[in-house]
């Protein structure tokens, strides 16, 4: 990637706004995302804070891998309370301003003087509906689609995929300011579980409405008629679990789905190493990091192509199989669970996707992006990486 030497970034301070991080309960692919790419500013020289919210899981202050964490208020109150200590110069000297726009912005750009960053996973047009119906949603999508943009018309943008950035530009934000930075996939950790001697569904994510985690329980249910021993299990926790759980009864397949909660990194991949799919019906994704860990275990995804961010982490055919429609995927499902053959081709093709996208070669590109802001320069490029 051309563009200013991140070695420029030597002594910088870089504070990210996100609302989540890692050690969360519902945090999940967007806060590996940001994580990863601090420590590759750190690695580089930078310092990096990252600001989210508060939780019971990890303290209010912490430092980890060289990343300082900063972690005040819930959900709402993070926007009032970053962008006052923001204004206040309660972080320090601030050289640059990340601001993760998870839908809304932090409107850093009214609190300081640095040059800001937005980093965007996906637009959320399709979600305001599902997770806010009514005026709140039509609220959220009129920030997202017409305030944000002319707030941040003159900041630099990154897209985690070039689908993202497609639907960047259709809200009015020149391509010459949206750089593209995949995600990357870590080297999953050693397991000693063996593939299920039983088809053995998955499904990885926030327990929310937009993950359209009904689809895999559908899908589980038809796969049953055919394979009685056939399970679903679904790893991660949220507000919508319950409903979740609702839905399950409803269908009379409690006993063939599994909700494991939140656990920790070995037993997902653990997990994953067990299934013999891996099914991501989601409304929407940037990317899907856990396309990508699903694959270093030899498991092929099926998902949607409406989903944006699937289309590039996974090779339609190779990697595994993107579909159109919940009727779509029941069958797809169906037909990869009795075809032992294909399963293994596109098992393959998904292990050697998850070495496609490296971490170090996106920390790297990002490095790249924010020592160009910090030259003054808005830049257009993308990570060269990819199927």
């Amino acid at each position: 990637m051309q563009g200013a030497n991140p070695a420029s970034l030597e002594g910088r301070h870089v504070v990210l706004f996100n609302w989540r991080d890692t050690q969360n309960p519902e945090g999940g692919g967007s806060e590996r995302y940001v994580e990863a790419m601090a420590r590759g500013l750190v690695e580089r020289g930078a310092r990096a804070t990252i600001f989210c919210a508060a939780h019971d899981s990890a303290p209010a202050d912490e430092v980890v891998d060289g990343v300082r964490f900063v972690r005040r208020g819930d959900h709402l109150a993070i926007y009032l309370i970053g962008a006052l200590r923001l204004l206040l110069r309660r972080f320090g000297k601030v050289d640059l301003v990340v601001d993760v726009q998870n839908g809304l912005p932090f409107f850093t750009r009214f609190a300081t003087r640095a040059p800001v960053v937005v980093l965007v996973h996906h637009v959320h047009r399709e979600q305001w509906p599902v997770v806010f119906p009514g005026l709140l949603g039509r609220v959220g999508w009129w920030i997202e689609r017409v305030v944000a943009p002319r707030v941040y018309r003159r900041s630099q943008y990154v897209a985690v995929s070039r689908a993202t950035r497609a639907e960047l530009i259709a809200l009015g934000i020149g391509r010459e300011r949206i750089a593209v930075v995949h995600n990357g996939t870590a080297p999953p950790p050693v397991t000693h579980v063996a593939r299920s001697a039983t088809p053995t569904l998955c499904v990885l994510g926030r327990l929310v409405p937009h993950k359209q985690v009904e689809h895999a329980i559908d899908a589980i249910v038809a796969l049953r008629a055919d394979h009685p021993e056939a399970s679903l299990v679904v790893v991660g926790n949220g507000w919508w679990e319950e409903s979740l759980r609702t839905y399950v009864a409803e269908r009379g397949a409690g006993d063939a789905v599994t909700f494991t909660g939140h656990v920790s990194e070995q037993e997902k991949h653990d997990i994953l190493a067990r299934s013999w799919l891996m099914v991501l019906p989601s409304l929407k994704e940037g990317w899907g990091i856990v396309i990508g860990e699903a694959g270093s275990h030899g498991v092929p995804t099926v998902a949607y192509a409406s989903a944006g961010g699937t289309r590039e982490s996974i090779a339609d055919g190779t990697s595994g199989l993107l579909v159109d429609t919940p009727e779509e995927l029941t069958e797809t499902v169906r037909r990869l669970v009795a075809d032992h053959a294909e399963r293994k081709r596109l098992g393959k093709g998904a292990r050697e996707m998850s070495h496609t996208f490296s971490w170090a070669h996106s920390q790297e590109s990002f490095a790249h992006v924010l020592a160009d802001v910090l030259a003054g320069r808005l830049v257009a490029v993308e990570d060269p990486d990819g199927p």
